[in-house]
């Protein structure tokens, strides 16, 4: 790996510019899950262990450039301050930083203001970048979940100091270099969601990384289409059955199986505990809709992870969030927790509904590494390059 992590940096003395994502819920005026600043604390303790003195940059909603009230990061101080117990300072303005306090020089970390009121943020503006720049001696980007956009606090400023990877960009660096960079054979990749469209990128990447290709969702219903297979009123694009069956062909090519389900679970409504049935996949009745993949293709799935090494997971195998929609994703999920466990396969997952999946089938805890990058995770399936990460020189 081409990046330096906090241990490669002397820390002393010094302070560190931190990219973080705390870009968490909040209801009420109160954060509702702090998951993403609990994630930050091993980073910011590491730090402060060092002698360092954190300043944390972080972005907050959309404002566009603007300065939007609402949008401000002060509404995130007292979860931050309970997750590090210490005293952290938050600092209205840049001007306010440039100029110093004596509560700053006191305070254990420091807060700036949503980085995203500045017009030079999103344009990458090099100006902004040095003004930030100026006001640290280290750079440590621990957002990987922002890694994918060049803004000035995720790109431009790791060319104007010393940087690093914080802890947990390098956890999820050093996971996805496991699942695909160099991973362990055999690899099997879970795809599932409601659109081919929306993941061409990713499918036209995996099929040149992975042995398996387990496809899900309603996305199965348009590979299925494209053979020819009736899908009744099932979510399926049939604009894109050319393109699913183009994929087909180069995952022949390059001899990746394509996993499509041998079984469906079929009902007439949308809703939750929906009369329903199992059937043949051939077997789709015209006024009915496939919801689920069934046993017989769960059966088949779990096969393939027991013979892997590795898995990356996007997205579910079928309806997850209504019952009993969700049973393939849940067998499925505890299969590869049950494998893992045991230390037999790796198995990373990412993507918000993925994430969600898993914590409903109570697997998550057991997988190896769980993203909760969003796009950047996406993106870095696709086999794109993230510009916070390219910047950090990995």
């Amino acid at each position: 790996m081409g990046w330096k992590t906090l241990d490669d940096m002397d820390l002393a003395g010094k302070r560190v510019l931190v990219r973080v994502d705390i870009n968490v819920p909040v209801e009420g005026g109160k954060v509702t899950d702090a998951t993403r600043i609990e994630r930050i604390v091993p980073t910011l303790n590491d730090i402060l262990a060092q002698g360092g003195k954190p300043l944390l940059l972080a972005h907050f909603g959309r404002p566009k450039g603007k300065v939007v009230p609402e949008m401000s990061l002060r509404v995130v101080l007292p979860a931050l301050r309970t997750a590090l117990g210490r005293k952290v300072t938050f600092v209205e303005t840049l001007e306010a930083l440039e100029r110093g306090t004596e509560e700053q020089t006191e305070a254990d970390v420091l807060l700036l203001e949503n980085v995203r009121f500045h017009p030079g943020e999103e344009k990458n503006d090099p100006d902004f970048a040095k003004r930030l720049a100026a006001l640290g001696d280290i750079y440590c980007n621990d957002a990987f979940s922002a890694a994918h956009r060049a803004h000035a606090s995720t790109e431009g400023l790791a060319h104007l100091l010393p940087s690093c990877a914080g802890r947990l960009m390098q956890a999820e660096l050093e996971a996805l270099e496991a699942a695909l960079g160099q991973p362990k054979r055999p690899v099997v990749a879970v795809v599932g969601g409601a659109k081919v469209s929306t993941k061409l990128d990713l499918l036209g990447n995996l099929v040149e990384k992975v042995d398996h290709l387990v496809i899900g969702g309603g996305m199965a219903n348009t590979f299925l289409a494209a053979r020819g297979v009736h899908v009744g009123k099932s979510l399926c694009e049939h604009d894109m059955t050319e393109t699913a069956a183009q994929i087909r062909l180069k995952a022949l090519d390059l001899g990746c199986t394509i996993v499509l389900p041998a079984d469906v679970v079929v009902a007439k409504e949308f809703k939750a505990n929906a009369p329903h049935e199992v059937v043949a996949v051939t077997d789709c009745p015209d006024d009915a809709m496939i919801l689920d993949a069934g046993p017989e293709a769960v059966t088949r799935i779990e096969q393939i992870f027991a013979e892997a090494a590795t898995l990356v997971w996007n997205g579910p195998l079928g309806a997850f969030e209504l019952e009993p929609f969700d049973a393939a994703t849940n067998a499925a999920a505890r299969k590869a927790a049950e494998l893992t466990r045991a230390g037999k396969l790796v198995s990373v997952a990412g993507g918000g509904d993925t994430v969600a999946a898993l914590n409903t089938s109570g697997a998550a805890e057991e997988f190896t590494y769980i993203s909760t990058a969003g796009g950047a995770f996406l993106e870095w399936m696709e086999g794109k390059t993230l510009p916070g990460v390219a910047a950090l020189g990995g």
